[in-house]
């Protein structure tokens, strides 16, 4: 009955734990850019999208189809440098407890 208590606890810790993570992630920042630098998105480690910046060299009314290529690629990178943010503080707290493949919920 002492190690139900115990992993009771544990779990009890954790989720306290996880809860201060995903606070914490929620104030970090990663940002990724694309056209070297003509678009870059700064993204939370909560993975919500802070802001975009275009370069106003970039904006050609001829030819949309490039800044959204650059948009989307900027996103899509700073959301996936977001993700790495987010797996790599929850290593830090599932370390040593054979934990494998737990991923944060969002």
């Amino acid at each position: 009955m002492t190690n139900i208590m115990k992993l009771m606890k544990q779990a009890a810790s954790m989720q306290k734990n996880m809860e201060k993570m995903k606070e914490d992630l929620a104030s970090q920042t990663v940002q990724f850019s694309s056209g070297g630098g003509m678009v870059t998105a700064v993204a939370k480690g909560d993975m919500s999208i802070e802001s975009i910046k275009i370069n106003p060299e970039v904006i050609n009314s001829e030819d949309p189809e490039m800044l959204e290529d650059l948009v989307l690629a900027a996103v899509d990178g700073a959301l996936k440098a977001s993700k790495d943010l987010a797996a790599r503080e929850m290593s830090k707290l599932t370390a040593g407890m054979g934990l494998p493949g737990m991923d944060l919920p969002m």
